[in-house]
């Protein structure tokens, strides 16, 4: 690093071009190169070098696509040179969240650099600054010496330097992004992004702001009170009290938050200007670094290192930019590779507007036997959303789009959908009928020798269904991710195809706008939709050709085969039907909460000896450690006092209200999460709520449930248990609730191969009991409650890894107490010892633990260097194959259950998977017949993959609601 040389306050040449300098935010580039690609290493020896490709792919299609007049006259890549920095010292805690980068691409960073030198780029990075700073720095300085400045990232924390002779390039979208993108994305102009981001905070860089204000609130106050300062001043004047109280309260909090995202302009420049005068890569420095890293295909492509000049400027509308090729999978068939670098061609995508068009994709679909299938549609809600239209694939680039219903968007100021006279002028749109193309579509998704491939398939099958289309058979990209990569990263389509293809598809927002612009998809253009829709197929075909083969490379196509193909047509037909509610006894249950919060709010008050705020985390501290002076309080970085639950509930132990708080918030979760919420979510004609199931959600195969989450309403208490009594039988039928007893201690008895358990559970002895006569040595037909209770803590707690600290809290008594308990447990069962040793063992290993079906579950906090994030990962692990197990077996069953009731002449129909629990309705006059169907498909599940050792029971039982029946 040189000592700063003085600058010149001048453009820097009289005669020719002014500056225009173009600045690389290249840690982003790093970041996202990593994160787009593959793990690929150097087959020479093993090293990481995937970030270092696509960093290179990058470097390498910006400097080919910047060419031209309108190009740069100076380049520089800007990078962080530390974590520590200036901020720091104003906030200590600032970016305290983040956790190390990956193993792999420590390594990397100083080839990246290496990189960037060899490409013919500067570099510059300064100690104790981010590289924001910098770029900051110099932005200023180009403007001010009349040049322009032109920084090469999408990252929202630079938008506060756009205007006059500043603005940004997104490289990912080849987008310019000037003053208007800014108003269009946060609704502010850059000059008070900073404001905004005061508000807002950032959780990434742990920048606090304004605790529940989001960036929509923010744009609105700023436009209305015009900047920060003069919003603060006068927060009391505003009407909502939340909002007031929020500002008033966290006023300083906002303040330093503000100085946390502010970018300095004065910090020292490392180099002048005139050190990144662009200049072309020495061929023979870039071709050894090249051919160092082993990166054929990019030395092929580069050659004697001079980007080929594009026609225009770098901001004018260029042709279609040329995707680089990427680094195939790790795991691929070496066919795979040409499928990943093919670069995608939005314009050979076509519309189908005649029947001629639509037969001949149809037969070359069906000689092809394999298709792409989407399905594009005007709701999120498979339930009650329009069909817009259908995509279909055959191969790379060869994808259509088949619009079905749309219409032009509503006339500007006509509202609502009624178009008036002006409608009536426009041509209308060129689609073919709709129930012709369904019935010729039909023949095609249902055709048994046609492999329809999707993503997140569950969703489009829902929406066929309703039109009479049972889409079958089918490949699930997103499962298929899912099972050879559970808990390595997402598996959305957009995250895949930047991971294996190098591609970012189109944005919804792209084609659709953004908040009160956005327009529904049956409003969107032909062209643009057929873009949009067409890519979607494309990349989940894309996406099965490089990812299916794995399934057999790794031994996972019988856990891909048995426990995820089936399932999305199980829950398509159970998200349809949905469950019905009582609406009238769940408005009862919300009042009644309502008035008895009320209640507990003014117990709190007489507690407290004053009113106060019982929603307000920071007046319930002031009271509790400030007026009451209750023992043990601790403060959070910002000040205020901690009164989570956990807190509250040790205070409860010698004071009233901390206990009468608790009460309070339980009840406003229930009336918030559920009693309201389920008013609000059931289907006004029918009564019925439609939950949605995601299939690639927990790492283990658990299920989750949202647009209501079904899964948590508390079972125990007398609250949970008025909610599910509002969950009722259609007339005529009644509701059965089967439930797997026991179902993860059955399987540590098995997997762990515990002697006393797996006798207890064979006898039939109640396990708890079983379990307090080997520790304590009590017969079992004297066992006491609290002897039992004890057992049964340590049974559930000890595969969770429960500590004596955590054992001695929950059954009130010491530490020193809670360790002989956990001692004297492993001495009774050495098997789970011995299984919990093991298992560390495995994952330290190979980085992940299978279940006893084959379900590979990756642990990636064990390669943590945080040795508090191993013991985490060490935990998850042990627990990991019984809670996947319990999964596996229950959607082992559910996807049988449809043709057993079926093959028993039952019209007896699956509505709810609540973890261990499947919730049927059946007609009233065929439940007796139905629950012996249901026990047998349960309790025979796992059979014939593995012959467990211990029995699985179901309980099951029909009423007239759920509380009843479970």
């Amino acid at each position: 690093m040189t000592d700063a040389a003085p600058e010149i306050d001048r453009p820097l040449t009289q005669d020719g071009p002014a500056l225009r300098l173009w600045m690389i935010d290249a840690s982003a580039y790093i970041f996202r190169a990593y994160h787009a690609l593959p793990p690929l290493t150097r087959k020479s020896d093993g090293l990481p070098v995937g970030a270092v490709q696509g960093y290179s792919n990058m470097l390498w299609k910006l400097l080919r696509d910047m060419k031209g007049e309108d190009g740069p006259t100076h380049l520089v890549a800007i990078f962080d040179h530390s974590e520590k920095t200036f901020r720091n010292e104003m906030y200590d805690q600032y970016k305290a969240n983040r956790s190390a980068p990956p193993e792999d691409l420590v390594p990397q960073f100083p080839l990246v650099r290496r990189a960037t030198a060899a490409f013919g780029v500067h570099c510059v990075e300064l100690p104790g600054y981010e590289a924001d700073d910098l770029i900051a720095t110099y932005a200023c300085k180009a403007r001010d010496r009349g040049g322009e400045a032109v920084i090469v990232s999408s990252d929202k924390d630079l938008m506060q330097l756009i205007g006059p002779q500043v603005v940004m390039w997104d490289p990912m979208k080849d987008r310019r992004l000037a003053e208007d993108a800014v108003m269009e994305k946060f609704g502010v102009t850059p000059d008070k992004m900073i404001d905004l981001q005061a508000l807002i905070g950032d959780s990434v860089d742990n920048v606090p702001g304004a605790p529940g204000i989001g960036p929509k609130t923010a744009a609105q106050l700023l436009d209305e009170y015009g900047d920060l300062d003069t919003l603060l001043d006068r927060a009391g004047e505003i009407k909502q009290p939340k909002r007031r109280e929020t500002l008033i309260t966290f006023r300083d909090q906002i303040l330093l938050s503000r100085e946390l995202v502010k970018l300095t302009c004065d910090a020292p420049a490392p180099e002048p200007i005139e050190e990144f005068a662009v200049r072309d890569p020495d061929p023979e420095v870039l071709g050894a670094f090249l051919d160092e890293m082993e990166f054929r295909s990019l030395r092929a492509r580069v050659g004697d290192g001079k980007a080929p000049v594009k026609d225009g400027s770098a901001f004018a509308a260029r042709p279609k930019p040329l995707t680089a090729p990427v680094a195939s999978p790790r795991f691929a068939p070496v066919d795979a590779a040409p499928v990943a670098a093919q670069p995608f061609d939005h314009d050979a995508y076509r519309c189908i507007q005649t029947l001629e068009d639509l037969d001949a994709v149809i037969s070359r679909a069906q000689e092809a036997g394999i298709v792409g299938f989407d399905c594009e549609t005007d709701a999120l809600s498979a339930t009650h959303a329009g069909l817009c239209g259908v995509s279909l694939a055959i191969g790379p680039n060869d994808a259509c789009y088949i619009p079905l219903t749309h219409e032009h968007p509503p006339a500007e100021g006509a509202g609502g959908l009624d178009f008036g006279g002006e409608a009536d002028a426009r041509e209308p749109l060129s689609q073919l009928d709709k129930p012709t193309v369904l019935a010729r579509l039909k023949v095609l998704l249902e055709d048994p020798g046609v492999l329809k491939v999707v993503q997140n398939g569950k969703y489009d099958l829902a929406v066929m269904a309703r039109r009479g289309i049972r889409v079958a058979p089918i490949d699930d990209t997103m499962l298929i991710s899912y099972v050879l990569d559970g808990g390595k990263h997402p598996h959305g389509m957009d995250d895949l195809a930047r991971r294996w293809l190098g591609h970012d598809p189109i944005p919804f927002k792209q084609v659709a706008g953004t908040g009160k612009s956005q327009k529904s998809f049956r409003h969107v253009e032909l062209k643009p939709a057929t873009c949009y829709a067409a890519e979607d197929a494309d990349v989940t075909l894309r996406l099965w050709r490089i990812l299916k083969p794995r399934l057999a490379d790794e031994g996972l196509v019988t856990v891909y085969e048995t426990l995820e193909r089936g399932m999305p047509a199980v829950l398509a037909d159970m998200e349809r039907a949905g469950v019905r509610v009582d609406p009238a006894r769940l408005k009862r249950l919300s009042s009644e909460f309502g008035m008895k919060m009320a209640e507990l709010e003014q117990q709190a008050h007489t507690l407290a000896g004053r009113p106060f705020n019982v929603g307000s985390p920071r007046q319930i501290g002031d009271i509790l450690f400030g007026e009451l002076d209750l023992p043990g309080g601790k403060k959070t970085a910002s000040g205020q006092w901690e009164t989570g639950a956990a807190t509250l509930e040790s205070l409860a132990e010698t004071h009233e209200l901390p206990r009468v708080l608790l009460d309070w918030r339980q009840l406003s979760k229930l009336k918030g999460t559920y009693t309201d919420a389920l008013i609000e979510a059931a289907d006004p004609e029918t009564d019925r709520v439609h939950t949605s199931y995601q299939l690639a959600a927990a790492s283990t195969g658990r299920l989750a449930s949202s647009d209501p989450n079904l899964q948590n309403i508390p079972i125990r208490t007398e609250t949970g248990r008025q909610i599910r009594k509002a969950f009722i039988a259609a007339p005529g039928h009644v509701l059965i609730s089967a439930d797997y007893s026991q179902i993860e201690l059955r399987l540590l008895a098995h997997i762990g191969d515990i002697p006393e358990l797996k006798r207890a559970f064979a006898a039939g002895i109640d396990i708890h009991t079983a379990t307090a006569s080997e520790m304590f040595g009590v017969p079992v037909d004297q066992m006491d409650p609290e002897t039992r209770r004890r057992a049964k803590a340590i049974n559930f707690g000890i595969v969770y890894g429960i500590s004596a600290f955590g054992l001695a809290a929950q059954l009130g008594i010491d530490q020193g107490e809670a360790g002989a308990y956990i001692k004297t447990y492993f001495e009774r069962f050495p098997g789970i010892r011995a299984y919990m040793d093991a298992t560390r063992a495995e994952v330290r290993a190979a980085g992940h633990v299978s279940t006893v079906f084959g379900r590979r579950i990756h642990i990636p906090a064990i390669q943590s260097k945080s040795a508090a994030e191993r013991q985490f990962g060490e935990r998850a692990a042990i627990n990991a194959p019984i809670q996947g197990a319990a999964a596996d077996i229950i959607r082992r069953a559910m996807i049988r259950m449809p043709a057993a009731l079926a093959e028993a002449g039952l019209s007896t129909r699956m509505l709810l998977q609540v973890h261990d629990e499947l919730v049927f309705e059946a007609p009233e006059a065929e439940a007796e017949r139905a629950i012996p169907v249901i026990k047998r498909v349960m309790e025979r599940a796992a059979e014939p993959a593995v012959a467990l050792s211990v029995p699985l029971v179901v309980e099951a039982r029909a009423a007239g609601n759920w509380d009843e029946a479970h």
